[in-house]
């Protein structure tokens, strides 16, 4: 990381807005899409964070450089929005797993997936946010942990855990990655390609062939049929809500007549 990003003393002047938009949009995108694995989420996130970023333009202060509260307005919207996946691995266990002499991995298999990018893109997203947040702004951005620390809002020793909490469980990911796709061997689709596919299936908006891998996954995943289940019997649930009998309560009823007449 370049001391020009980091220098602080910058304003926030209209005319240099784009300037900052043009030198921090390549590592904000970077940072969104570790932090979500989906290219239309961080997208989302970075358009938000500029939308974000021009309307607080005047309160920015000089405490952190622009580079750095432009990070920080990305990863509270990523906490705000909620993303947190039913796919992230709980810390505590791998925490006491960690604890255990007898715990290793296969280390040639652990790096032979991370060379895959795929595959540590995989690892990654299932870490929760915080550690993840805390391993791409170090690990791939390549930033202090001071810096890490001003992100997160944190004194730089918790910001030193979450690191460590974060490259422990994508080791644990990576390794348990050999079992997962020892499962799915032969299944056509990732998991996340088929459910992210799921609802334009059910609305019946995928093409011929998209459909049939749709399918033919959900005959073969070990893990994903149960999820489709719940989709469909959700979906019918809400249905159900819409009932074609419903009467308008005669006080409304008489509010709305009301309002017209008065219009007229």
């Amino acid at each position: 990381m370049t001391s020009s990003i980091h220098d602080g003393g910058e304003g926030l002047e209209d005319n240099d807005f784009e300037a900052l938009v043009a030198r921090t949009a390549p590592g904000l995108y970077r940072f969104a899409l570790s932090l979500t694995g989906a290219p239309s989420d961080a997208e989302d996130l970075v358009q938000e964070t500029f939308l974000r970023a021009f309307e607080k333009r005047e309160t920015f202060r000089n405490e952190a450089s622009p580079h750095t509260w432009m990070h920080r307005i990305l990863h509270h919207l990523a906490i705000d929005r909620g993303r947190r996946s039913g796919r992230e691995i709980p810390v505590s266990e791998v925490e006491d797993k960690w604890r255990d002499d007898a715990y290793t991995v296969d280390s040639a298999a652990v790096v032979e997936r991370a060379e895959m990018r795929a595959e540590l893109m995989d690892a990654l997203v299932r870490l929760p946010f915080i550690y993840r947040s805390a391993v791409v702004l170090h690990d791939v951005e390549g930033w202090t942990m001071k810096n890490v620390a001003e992100v997160q809002g944190l004194a730089p020793p918790a910001a030193k855990q979450r690191l460590r909490r974060g490259r422990m469980m994508l080791v644990t990911a990576l390794a348990a990655g050999t079992e997962r796709r020892a499962a799915l061997r032969g299944v056509p689709l990732g998991c996340w390609d088929a459910r992210r596919r799921v609802s334009d299936y059910l609305n019946g908006d995928l093409d011929r062939e998209e459909a049939a891998l749709v399918e033919r996954h959900l005959e073969s995943c070990p893990t994903c049929p149960p999820l489709y289940a719940s989709l469909v019997g959700v979906q019918a649930q809400l249905g159900a809500l819409r009932d074609p009998d419903t009467v308008v309560p005669p006080r409304l009823h008489d509010r709305i007549r009301a309002e017209a007449l008065r219009d007229r």
